[in-house]
């Protein structure tokens, strides 16, 4: 069942289109990866979904309701995080942490409250003026997990951690899908999104260019290798479908594109290979093969093309 639901959105600021017919789903119990650089449209996507702004056309649901007129009732069952918390400085954490919780009709699991307080090592009893932003965002983090939301909205949450409070994070958003709460998750941080999705949507320029599985994803990119050979393979730059050619001796580590891999081991074969290592491609090599087609692309078009 469709938890969120977007079909076709289209946002403009004047003559500028931040959203240019995208389209995301997220089912129950899924955790949604949203990745794209500064200024592809992520933040704004999640704003038409919170009902901050509107968008010009398209559809945007959550739990089957418009997200722009059914804001306020959405609102009950969704918990957000920004990455950059902003708290009333003259309150302390808990004195926040229970406003949230107030604000979103009192439902709030008092004794997960104290226990996320202890697993993010977060003194509550500090005015919010003296917190660092790594605070701020545990503050942000502890009210949307002791609440009983059904989905989670989570935008750079992570910005600001540190390496054990990450991991204590990535643990909070596993027990939320073990219980059956879905989350989008909007990060720069590949490692992070790779290890948590069930399914990624890369946005660029507006455009969702490449959704899916990370399994149905990793298709469309190379894997890596590490090859020793008895002799050596100096040709094996030229080889088609072969990237990113480091060479060490008679060890070379490189990429081939997956469609192209028989042929490249067959023309590796005569050298003979000693050691052969392969891994299957991650998130960001499949992110970085996007950006760099994309900068190809916009080099030809600027007339460094080739004939």
């Amino acid at each position: 069942m469709a938890v969120l639901e977007v079909k076709g959105i289209t946002k403009k600021f004047g003559k500028f289109t931040a959203l240019n017919g995208i389209d995301l789903q997220l089912d129950k119990g899924e955790i949604l990866g949203f990745i794209g650089p500064n200024g592809a449209g992520k933040s704004t996507t999640i704003r038409v979904l919170l009902g901050i702004i509107r968008a010009n056309s398209g559809s945007s649901k959550i739990f089957g309701k418009d997200s722009w007129q059914d804001a306020v009732d959405i609102h009950k069952d969704i918990a957000y995080v920004p990455g950059d918390v902003v708290l009333w400085p003259n309150l302390t954490g808990g004195e926040v942490i229970d406003l949230f919780a107030k604000l979103r009709g009192g439902k709030i699991n008092q004794a997960r409250r104290d226990e996320l307080i202890r697993r993010f090592d977060l003194d509550v009893s500090k005015k919010c003026r003296t917190y660092s932003k790594g605070n701020r965002q545990k503050v942000a983090l502890v009210a949307a997990f002791s609440s009983e939301a059904e989905l989670y909205i989570l935008d750079e949450p992570t910005s600001g951690l540190d390496p054990l409070m990450e991991k204590v994070f990535q643990d909070c958003v596993f027990e939320a899908k073990r219980a059956g709460k879905s989350v989008l998750l909007s990060s720069h941080i590949l490692s992070e999104v790779e290890k948590l999705c069930d399914t990624v949507a890369i946005i660029r320029q507006g455009e969702i260019i490449e959704s899916g599985s990370l399994a149905e994803m990793r298709h469309l990119t190379r894997l890596n290798f590490m090859v020793e050979t008895s002799r050596p393979v100096p040709e094996l730059p030229q080889i088609e479908g072969v990237f990113n050619v480091e060479t060490s001796g008679q060890q070379m580590k490189f990429q081939v594109d997956s469609e192209r891999l028989a042929d490249v081991m067959e023309q590796l074969a005569p050298y003979g290979i000693v050691k052969l290592e392969s891994s299957p491609p991650n998130l960001e090599d499949l992110f970085m093969r996007h950006y760099e087609h994309e900068g190809m692309e916009k080099s030809m078009t600027e007339g460094g093309g080739r004939e």
